[in-house]
């Protein structure tokens, strides 16, 4: 029997290549490596092929791996995105809005000379958060899923399937936006052909842990609490878009109540808990796969996830701010949370780089070996 003491995922596999060797881990242990160390050592004990070449994917969609499709689907959620945040800095309304609303811009200045400034920074963090969630999944599917590593594909069904759900809320107050529904009946075939899809074989490369792995344990717990942070704001917003539609610094923003809201045009607060619900159910989607991908996917050289989580933080973080200010929507308890999630952010992502942009020149040569299924103990 071989009581492993130390997190080193190589000794571990070393310890597990005899298979009549019983190998136990000790508390402290778990305690040091941080969360889904025993899926790390299975990782590095699990033979693994070549990344293929992106060529070979081929021009039919219908022989398109599901990593593929996971990784389409992204870059049409955040092209969605661009769009919605064009439009949102040009005309803020589309024909349908105007004709569910039965006025244009004019018209709700009219009833209130901070409404379409409020309607548009609505809308253009409801973009940046879409960006954010298209880069996450882009960054699960092809750094993730295509080197045939389970806990990816499931981050990625686990957002998706929230993000489904919550186009629900399109029907809760009577306004079925027609672009939003599009997008759905588009990405949803994407969806399922990305997770039906056979998974790819292994492809991933195991590094030896190295000496920056205690900061970046402290990187990790802190992009978790901002993940689970994220999930929690994402179900209150949902929350307030499908029953009171407004917090108190929304009213004091825009100066006036929901009642007169309602009697200037009895269709704005539908209008309004719309874009609000929406905004909860897509802000859920991506928190779910950043709270996902920061617990399972921390592992040494890998970029792709420091990269994933950086470029979805700057969509998600940055223009919600940029819009709050340029409003003049300066409430600093109502912006706390967000300017929380962007310290927390650097702070992990800076604590985290050394370690996830290891070198992959010192692979399992320079510490261990994989070990084949046919070898291997109990743990």
């Amino acid at each position: 029997m071989v009581r492993l003491r130390s997190p080193s995922v190589g000794d571990a596999v070393r310890a597990l290549a005899d298979p009549d060797t019983l190998v136990l881990a000790v508390p402290d242990l778990l305690v040091q490596s941080g969360p889904g160390w025993f899926g790390r050592v299975v990782e590095a004990a699990t033979p693994t092929a070549p990344v293929p070449p992106l060529r070979s994917v081929g021009l039919d969609p219908r022989r398109w791996p599901g990593w593929w499709w996971g990784l389409v689907s992204g870059v049409v959620i955040a092209v969605a995105g661009l769009v919605a945040a064009a439009v949102t800095l040009g005309p803020v309304l589309l024909w349908y809005d105007r004709a569910f609303l039965n006025t244009d811009q004019s018209g709700l200045h009219a009833v209130n000379h901070h409404l379409v400034h409020f309607l548009r920074h609505d809308r253009i963090t409801l973009a940046g958060t879409m960006v954010a969630t298209g880069i996450l999944y882009a960054g699960l599917a092809g750094g993730g899923m295509r080197r045939g590593w389970p806990w990816a594909r499931e981050a990625y069904l686990v957002s998706g399937c929230i993000g489904f759900a919550a186009v629900l809320f399109l029907f809760a107050h009577g306004y079925l936006e027609p672009l939003h529904l599009a997008l759905a009946a588009i990405v949803f075939p994407m969806f399922l052909a990305a997770t039906r899809r056979p998974p790819e074989r292994p492809r991933w490369v195991t590094l030896p842990e190295g000496p920056e792995r205690n900061r970046a344990l402290t990187g990790q717990l802190l992009m978790v609490i901002t993940g689970a942070g994220l999930l929690v704001g994402g179900v209150a917003v949902s929350v307030v878009g499908l029953t009171g539609v407004f917090v108190p610094s929304d009213l004091a923003f825009l100066g006036t109540g929901p009642e007169a809201l309602s009697a200037a045009n009895g269709r704005l607060l539908p209008f309004i808990a719309h874009d609000r619900a929406g905004f909860g159910g897509a802000l859920t989607a991506a928190a779910a796969a950043i709270l996902l991908l920061s617990m399972w996917g921390w592992r040494r050289g890998e970029s792709w996830v420091w990269w994933t989580l950086a470029l979805a933080a700057f969509a998600g973080f940055v223009p919600a701010v940029i819009a709050h200010f340029a409003i003049g929507y300066v409430d600093l308890m109502h912006l706390a949370p967000v300017l929380a999630g962007m310290a927390l952010t650097a702070t992990a992502l800076t604590l985290a780089r050394p370690y996830l942009f290891a070198q992959r020149s010192q692979t399992l040569a320079g510490g261990f070996r994989p070990v084949g299924s046919s070898s291997g103990g109990s743990t």
